[in-house]
C-alpha cells in the first residue's frame, strides 16, 4: 500500500468517527430532555444530570475545532441558538457539536476527495472547483439538517396545537386553573405529539418553580418559533390583563388554528398537479409514447419506407 493511500484512509476514518461521535453526542443530549425533566420533579436518580465521560472528551475535542466556524457577532450566535431551540435542541454543548461539525465536514470532504479520486489528474481549474464545492458542501450540509429537523418539529407542533388547546378548554370549563390545565393537556397530548407535550410540560415546571404566567408562555413561544404559538401567548396575556373569559378566547383561537391547519392542507394538496408535471413529462409520458406509437411506426417502417423507396 502507497503513502496515499494510508493518509487517505486515515483522514476518512477520522472524518468518520469524528462525525458519529458529533451526532451521536447532539442527539443523545437532545433526546436526553425527559430524563431531565424526571430529575427535576424528583423522579431521577442523583446522578441523572451528570454528564457521560465520553461525551465530555468529544465536547472538549470538539472545542478547539469549533472556533474555525464559529461567527464571530454574539446577533449570529444567538440566532444560532434560537435555531436549535426550534429545532428541539436546548442543551448547550449543541452549538459547540454544530459547529465543530461543520469546520470538520469542510475540511475532511475536499481531503478524502483529492485522496480517493482522480480529481487530480484533471485539467485546469476542474480540481480547485471541485474540491471548493465539496468544502461547501460539507460546510453547508449541517445547516439544511438543522432547518430539517427544524421544519420536522414545527409542523408537528402546528398540527396538534389545536388538540391541545381544545384540551384546555375543556379543563378550564370543568373548573380547573390555567396552570393545572396546560399540565394536565401536556399528560394527555403526549399520545397526539409527544413533542407538543414536552414543551406544555416544560411550562408546567416553570410555573411550578415561581415564574410567571407571562414569563413561561413567552418561553414557549420562544423555544418552538412559531408564529401560532406567538399569538396564542398575545392571546392569553391580553386576556389576563383586560379580565376577559380565558375558555371563550381559546376557543375562538383554537377554531382560527384549525381553519388555517385546514387552509395549509388544501394548499399543499393543491401543489401536488404542479409538481407531478415534471415527473409525468420526463418519465411517464414517453414509455407511454413508446408504447402506444411503436408498434406503429413499425409499421410504417416496414411498409412505406420501401414502397417510398421503390417508387424513387
Amino acid at each position: 500500500m502507497t503513502q496515499e493511500l494510508y493518509l487517505a484512509l486515515a483522514a476518512l476514518f477520522v472524518a468518520v468517527v469524528g462525525g458519529v461521535y458529533s451526532v451521536g453526542a447532539l442527539l443523545s443530549r437532545g433526546m436526553g430532555v425527559r430524563a431531565r425533566l424526571r430529575g427535576v420533579v424528583g423522579s431521577a436518580g442523583p446522578e441523572g444530570g451528570e454528564t457521560p465521560e465520553w461525551q465530555a472528551r468529544v465536547l472538549k475535542a470538539a472545542g478547539p475545532v469549533a472556533r474555525l466556524a464559529t461567527p464571530g457577532t454574539d446577533e449570529e450566535i444567538s440566532k444560532v441558538r434560537a435555531k436549535f431551540l426550534h429545532a428541539g435542541f436546548r442543551d448547550a454543548s449543541a452549538p459547540v457539536v454544530y459547529f465543530a461539525l461543520k469546520a470538520l465536514l469542510a475540511i475532511a470532504l475536499p481531503v478524502v476527495l483529492f485522496l480517493l479520486t482522480d480529481v487530480r489528474a484533471r485539467d485546469g481549474n476542474q480540481p480547485m472547483l471541485i474540491l471548493f464545492a465539496a468544502a461547501a458542501l460539507g460546510y453547508y450540509l449541517p445547516n439544511l439538517v438543522l432547518s430539517r429537523l427544524t421544519f420536522v418539529r414545527q409542523r408537528e407542533l402546528f398540527e396538534a396545537f389545536p388538540d391541545a388547546l381544545d384540551l384546555i378548554i375543556v379543563c378550564v370549563e370543568s373548573g380547573i386553573s390555567l396552570d393545572a390545565a396546560i399540565a394536565r393537556a401536556a399528560s394527555e397530548i403526549e399520545l397526539r405529539s409527544p413533542k407538543l407535550a414536552e414543551e406544555l410540560t416544560l411550562v408546567g415546571l416553570e410555573l411550578r418553580v415561581g415564574a410567571s404566567r407571562e414569563r413561561a408562555l413567552r418561553n414557549l413561544a420562544a423555544r418552538t418559533g412559531l408564529d401560532e404559538v406567538s399569538s396564542f401567548v398575545a392571546m392569553m396575556l391580553q386576556a389576563d390583563r383586560f379580565g376577559t373569559s380565558v375558555a371563550d378566547s381559546l376557543r375562538v383561537h383554537a377554531d382560527s388554528l384549525r381553519v388555517r391547519r385546514r387552509q395549509r392542507a388544501e394548499e399543499q394538496a393543491a401543489k401536488i398537479p404542479l409538481k407531478m408535471l415534471f415527473p409525468l413529462i420526463f418519465c411517464i409520458f414517453p414509455s407511454l409514447l413508446l408504447v402506444l406509437m411503436g408498434p406503429a411506426l413499425v409499421q410504417i417502417y416496414r411498409i412505406l419506407l420501401p414502397t417510398i423507396s421503390g417508387a424513387g
